[in-house]
């Protein structure tokens, strides 16, 4: 059973930084892609960031604004966020697809406040 393990959500003010991780176990192969997607409130799912070996995506909110890297030999994904807004307040998930299949994260509440 893969198992995703995320951390790094918590409360920031706006303009401030955090760095989401998240991570399964090193034995698991053929993960591609492996990122994040949020939701909001009221809102739908949208995607963050993902992270493949030929490429990397946002959304267009991020604005340059966040940066995503991957420790292939650790299967660890992380998303640093920059200038942070109240409107990305979210719980943001971790996913990975392996072999076809998605698997996601618990989440982790993620709450841009003064």
């Amino acid at each position: 059973q893969v198992q995703l393990v995320e951390s790094g959500g918590g409360l920031v003010q706006p303009g401030g930084s955090l760095t989401l991780s998240c991570a399964t176990s090193s034995s698991v192969r053929d993960i591609d892609p492996m990122g994040w997607y949020r939701r909001a409130p009221g809102e739908q799912r949208e995607m963050v960031a993902q992270i493949s070996p030929r490429s990397t995506n946002f959304g267009d909110f991020v604005k340059g604004r966040f940066t995503i890297s991957r420790e292939y030999g650790e299967n660890e994904v992380r998303l640093r966020m920059d200038n942070l807004k109240p409107e990305d307040t979210a719980v943001y998930y971790c996913y990975a697809v392996i072999r076809g299949q998605e698997y996601w994260g618990q989440g982790t509440q993620v709450t841009v406040s003064s």
